[in-house]
């Protein structure tokens, strides 16, 4: 066959050959094969297509033709023919580059759309192949059936249309579905089409500046979707539009003639809106079609100099209200004061000839650029919104659209749009967004702590990986759990947002605090199961001896078995014994119960100099502490009304709290400490003990050195080997009450210290 035979002659015989055997394989119509040689002819005109290329499709088509896996659609559309239909309306619309038209024609014809570009790539090129590969993936993303109404999936969609010509393609393919569609009986079928090109294509369309398309998907979602009111605006503006043309010539005639008798450099746009707009105003409005002002806008775009810039559109504002009278409530004035996007303009409503409202946008070249281009970007304007790497990536698109350099800026604009995000995918077909570099683990804490605390791995795409896989876009992830896997500290470093550091680290402190309870209950245990006792200074020996700051970090390692409870029992006995040889003397120990002390001056008395807030903010009030359970400064309290109508402070914990809030709630008032005066409190403490007086004298000795401490008596009570002492200090507060009891346990010999 000749270099003149089309493209699709021999797929059209191959198909023909295997309808006359009898199989349900892809058929022509009659009129499908007239439009098809059409469409062919004008492509290989058009983009020079080159003989190999007619070869490679032919064979590809009668492949894909012979293994059935070409069938007409959902609509009854012909996959070859639409696939040609696709790339005109790319190349006329778009411009798309023959790369982009041999990329579409190859994936429309071949059968194995995903695995044979290797191929194409050896034969075709990278930058084919890329394309390829990119219609292949977002197609496969579309056959999913995600949820697609969601701005995640319009940010996947970009992330997987490797090169910018793919999502010139879709945009394309969706504005020739839109206009094939018009007759069918899928209904249903075609309003979720109508749908997706309202809410996803239309909006790329206008960032890419493809106004004409981003109209056209507009307007014929709002006929598929909202049939009468499409046709009732379409056919008022049809009955209207000559007089309308022959109305905005008249207006602009004036101010053209006075603009350029002051000297200024500009031009100026006429616009319809569209029948999109004009129903979404309507709407917005409630009104009414005649209730719409502004059918049309005149826009006035000056050549000012920068320095000039507000001068001149504040001076083009003054020649048009002096020729048409404005309406001043509808003046927008985002020359004195930018919108917050950086929009900068003035629109004013005036009243034209015939007494009709025309609305007129005056602004510089510069505040134009900005408006269309991104920085104040006009879809956002309009209230559509968009993620700035999306908008920077789509106006590098459009200035390769608008450069006219035969398209070579094309293959510079690799999709980098959201080198910091991917997009993954819920077993639901939930849609999720996350940093780059993020793993299964991410995935898990995001969906539930508990998930993640519990994760052992996932299943990717029906593959099993391990917590530490990184994600990709387009995963769908399964999160796998065990009942045995626990939170470890190593899982920090493997995940990558923040969230899940956080929940991390919360998992692993509640942990820590199970583990630590569960390591000293073993500890003791096995202690009593030897005779022994749990002494806190003993203790305190051996963490300093294994090397260990903590004592919260020994029960840790003590839990994770990282320590043997049994090599530790034996280095505590050995340094219990190894003390209390030490510590042998050689006389008789004397009896704790020989210790007696009183405070020489026993006259000090008690005062309350503190201040508190008691119920309802009220200062002042007379009190008393109660002498159950003897609160200082630094103790939740709370207030109990007496008989009598005083009031007795008491501790939360007080060991009567629970009974008098259980039969005298009502006398129950809120306290709290605001004030701290220099007030002292006397404290009782129990301490048990070796019975040992030189540890009673080693007791007194650390409350002596302590400042704003002051011990009042101790009384001493001896029995098997151990003394009970009742010590009665004097202090300001609780944090000086807890550092004493702090030294105090740490005091070789002491047992135990509490408060009573």
């Amino acid at each position: 066959m000749g270099r003149k035979l089309l493209i699709l002659h021999s797929i059209l015989e191959t198909s023909s050959a295997i309808q006359k055997k009898g199989m349900e394989k892809l058929q022509f119509t009659t009129a499908e094969i007239r439009e098809t040689i059409s469409l062919a002819n004008h492509l290989r005109a058009t983009c020079n297509l080159s003989s190999a290329l007619i070869q490679s499709a032919r064979l590809d088509a009668q492949r894909a033709i012979e293994e059935g896996m070409l069938h007409r659609d959902a609509f009854g559309l012909n996959p070859i023919l639409f696939g040609l239909q696709t790339a005109v309306v790319a190349i006329e619309e778009t411009e798309l580059n023959s790369e982009g038209v041999i990329a579409l024609i190859l994936w429309t014809c071949r059968s194995d759309r995903i695995h044979g570009i290797d191929e194409i790539r050896m034969q075709w090129g990278e930058s084919v192949s890329r394309i390829v590969r990119g219609l292949s993936r977002t197609y496969e993303l579309g056959s999913r059936g995600a949820a697609q109404e969601t701005e995640n999936f319009r940010s996947l969609l970009l992330s997987f249309a490797e090169d910018m010509r793919v999502i010139l393609i879709m945009i394309s393919n969706r504005v020739n579905l839109m206009r094939q569609i018009r007759d069918t009986e899928a209904v249903s079928r075609r309003q979720q089409v109508s749908e997706e090109a309202s809410y996803l294509y239309a909006p790329m369309a206008h960032k890419l500046g493809l106004y004409k398309l981003k109209s056209e998907l507009e307007d014929l979602s709002l006929k598929y979707l909202e049939h009468d009111a499409y046709y009732m605006i379409k056919d008022k503006l049809s009955a209207t539009k000559r007089s309308r043309d022959a109305y905005i010539e008249r207006f602009i005639t004036p101010i053209d003639k006075h603009l350029r008798q002051a000297g200024l450099k500009f031009h100026m746009k006429g616009r319809t809106k569209s029948i999109h707009s004009i129903w979404q105003k309507m709407k917005k409005q409630k009104c009414d079609f005649e209730g719409i002002f502004d059918l049309f806008a005149i826009r006035i775009i000056l050549d000012s100099p920068p320095k000039l810039e507000k001068m001149q559109c504040w001076q083009a504002y003054s020649i048009i209200t002096d020729m048409y009278q404005p309406n001043p409530k509808r003046l927008r004035d985002w020359l004195s004061v930018p919108k917050s996007n950086g929009y900068e303009s003035l629109h004013i409503t005036v009243l034209g000839p015939e007494n009709k409202w025309v609305e007129v946008q005056i602004r510089t070249e510069r505040m134009d650029e900005i408006a269309e281009r991104g920085l104040a970007a006009h879809w956002r304007y309009k209230g559509i919104k968009s993620e700035a790497g999306i908008d920077e990536w789509l106006n590098n698109i459009r200035s390769a659209l608008e450069s006219g350099d035969d398209r070579q800026m094309m293959d510079q604009f690799k999709m980098d749009l959201y080198e910091d995000e991917v997009f993954v995918f819920t077993p639901k077909g939930d849609l999720l967004k996350f940093p780059k570099g993020s793993t299964v683990l991410d995935f898990a804490y995001h969906i539930h702590s508990r998930l993640g605390n519990i994760c052992v791995g996932a299943r990717i795409n029906n593959h099993l990986v391990p917590v530490r896989q990184v994600l990709h876009s387009g995963d769908q992830i399964e999160i796998l759990t065990s009942a045995n896997q626990k939170p470890k500290q190593e899982w920090l470093n493997i995940v990558k947002s923040s969230r899940a550091k956080a929940k991390i680290r919360l998992a692993l402190k509640e942990t820590r605090i199970k583990d630590g309870l569960y390591a000293k209950e073993l500890l003791e245990r096995r202690l009593k199961n030897r005779k022994a006792e749990l002494v806190e200074s003993t203790l305190s020996h051996l963490i300093k001896k294994l090397g260990i700051k903590e004592t919260s970090e020994f029960y840790h390692l003590l839990a994770e078995e990282k320590l043997d409870v049994n090599e530790v029992i034996e280095t505590y006995l050995a340094l219990r014994d190894h003390e209390t040889r030490r510590d042998a003397p050689s006389v008789p120990v004397r009896s704790a119960m020989e210790y007696n002390y009183e405070h020489p001056d026993a006259a000090i008395a008690h005062q309350n100099e503190d201040v508190l807030v008691i119920d309802r903010n009220l200062k002042g009030l007379d009190y008393q502490l109660a002498k159950c359970c003897h609160p200082i400064y630094g103790d939740p309290i709370f207030g109990f009304v007496t008989v009598n109508g005083g009031i007795k402070i008491h501790r939360e914990n007080c060991p009567n709290a629970l009974e008098l809030r259980r039969r005298f709630g009502y006398r129950v008032v809120k306290a709290k400490w605001s004030g701290k005066g220099s007030s002292q409190y006397s404290i009782t403490l129990r301490v048990v003990g070796n019975d040992d007086i030189g540890i009673v004298n080693n007791i007194t000795s650390v409350i002596s050195k302590e400042e704003k401490i002051m011990m009042r008596s101790i009384s001493i009570d001896s029995h098997d080997g151990l003394f009970g002492g009742i010590l009665v200090v004097q202090l300001d507060d609780t944090s000086h009450l807890n550092a004493l009891i702090k030294k105090l346990r740490t005091v070789k010999g002491v047992k135990n210290v509490e408060r009573l």
